[in-house]
């Protein structure tokens, strides 16, 4: 029986590390540099077999903020759109409100509570023995309390893996500690490519 992988992606903090490992200098840099498609993804990570075993894609969650309607209603109906299409395909998106400061948009809206709640679907899936594998993909060292729990809680299944992007420009990842070591797959520009959403949702 194939393991169950459940992947976790942390799609603001996956979006920004994108555009810093593989497009850093551009002069012409898009906001579309960097998108993904989060389903491609989660069967890219799922393939990457570890064990031996055959693995399967049991679901692929993203984690996002939601812009406010009235604040900034360009980027929340292109933010629906993009939301739509990702549901469409598969994924479940989990999302919370961004957090405006009061000098907006001088200083960018904030993202509150979406770490927190993926800390917490990580820790209460292992729990609930809900999937056989996570792969958790995000460089967000807030995550690391919730990794090293299953890390180091759980003797062989459910088990909890890592991905990040990785360049020769850029290589990181969450530092995990604790008696088991915790796998990160290190995806680099060709497997961003395979993966790569260049649709503009303003549009």
């Amino acid at each position: 029986m194939a393991d169950r992988v459940k992947i976790y992606i942390d799609g603001q903090n996956v979006y920004n590390c994108a555009r810093v490992a593989f497009f850093p200098h551009r002069h012409d840099r898009h906001f579309t540099d960097g998108q993904f498609d989060p389903m491609a993804l989660g069967r890219l990570l799922a393939s990457r077999d570890t064990r031996g075993f055959a693995r399967d894609v049991d679901e692929v969650r993203v984690y996002t903020g939601r812009p406010d309607s009235a604040k900034d209603p360009r980027t929340y109906a292109a933010h629906m759109k993009q939301c739509a299409r990702w549901t469409a395909d598969g994924c479940t998106v989990i999302h919370r409100p961004l957090r405006y400061p009061f000098d907006h948009p001088r200083v960018p809206a904030q993202e509150k509570g979406i770490d927190v709640q993926l800390s917490i679907d990580v820790v209460a899936g292992a729990i609930d023995r809900d999937y056989d594998i996570a792969v958790v993909f995000s460089t967000d060292t807030d995550l690391r309390p919730a990794i090293e729990f299953v890390a180091n809680r759980f003797t062989g299944l459910p088990r909890i893996e890592l991905a990040a992007w990785s360049s020769p420009t850029s290589v990181r990842r969450i530092p995990v500690s604790g008696d088991r070591a915790v796998w990160c797959h290190h995806l680099d520009h060709f497997d961003y490519e395979e993966v790569a959403d260049a649709t503009d949702y303003t549009k």
